[in-house]
């Protein structure tokens, strides 16, 4: 249970949802662990569980459309702790409004392009010289499977995601000889407290017919790759987009249909 013995980690986002998933496995693995969003009481309630169950989580406030925000963030960070090991950017704003490429304004492009974008890399930019000082870190980014092809909607939100899965390989590139890591997970269908409720059945139902294990995704699905990330395990691998999403994207599209005929192959 000390695979992040001594480390520092911020994990964007973890006031709910996959965040608190990576936090809470992050805490558990011995690391000390920054919660931050925009939701205090949220974020406090996750910091309440982790110190409960052993572990050591502040929490910070954070908006991931400020700059101020984000340097205040990793100022404090390395004040109180000393260093930054380790970071998670894994806030975005999936509520947003998007939609068809015809149906999209400017200003709904450049609000998605702000929050999943935009923010992933000024966090990665500003914390680049923390690690630098420390001889080396691991930067994680969550990006989506909406990257992975086109989609009939979306089409904004897939486009930054697209855009996060380069930035992961250029930094990786970049900072590499510095010691710094940088790898992107990309979820894939993934259930949470937060959205079961709103995800329709008749998108869960499609979703499962083409995932090759048989059920949907959790939180500790994409906390377990982000904890492989982040410990020296890892130590040469850099670089990557990893989708992890039960094998929905590791097959032809056809394939769906075919398990529904139950052949021999299914």
């Amino acid at each position: 249970m000390d695979r992040l013995k001594g480390k520092v980690a911020i994990v964007t986002g973890s006031t709910s949802g996959i965040g608190v998933g990576i936090a809470k496995a992050f805490a558990a693995e011995g690391a000390k662990v920054v919660i931050c969003g925009r939701r205090e009481s949220k974020g406090q309630a996750v910091v309440d569980s982790i110190v409960a169950a052993g572990g050591e989580a502040t929490y910070h406030f954070m908006d991931i459309t400020k700059v101020e925000s984000i340097d205040e963030l990793l100022k404090d960070t390395a004040e109180k702790y000393g260093k930054i090991d380790i970071l998670v950017n894994n806030a975005a704003n999936v509520a947003l409004k998007d939609g068809r490429v015809d149906e999209l304004t400017l200003d709904m492009w450049d609000a998605i392009f702000q929050s999943d974008v935009r923010g992933t890399f000024y966090a990665t930019r500003q914390v680049i010289p923390y690690m630098k000082e420390n001889k080396g870190g691991s930067i994680i980014n969550i990006g989506s499977m909406a990257s992975c092809g086109g989609d009939l909607g979306s089409t904004a939100y897939a486009c930054a995601k697209a855009g996060v899965d380069m930035l992961t390989k250029s930094t990786a590139l970049q900072y590499g000889k510095a010691g710094i890591r940088c790898n992107c997970v990309r979820p894939g269908l993934i259930v949470t407290p937060e959205n079961e409720a709103y995800v329709p059945q008749v998108l869960k139902d499609i979703f499962l017919n083409n995932i090759m294990v048989g059920r949907y995704g959790a939180p500790q699905d994409i906390a377990n790759m982000c904890l492989y990330l982040a410990s020296d395990e890892s130590e040469y691998f850099t670089g990557q987009v990893v989708t992890v999403d039960g094998g929905l994207n590791a097959h032809v599209s056809t394939v769906g249909e075919f398990k529904k005929m139950a052949t021999r192959t299914w």
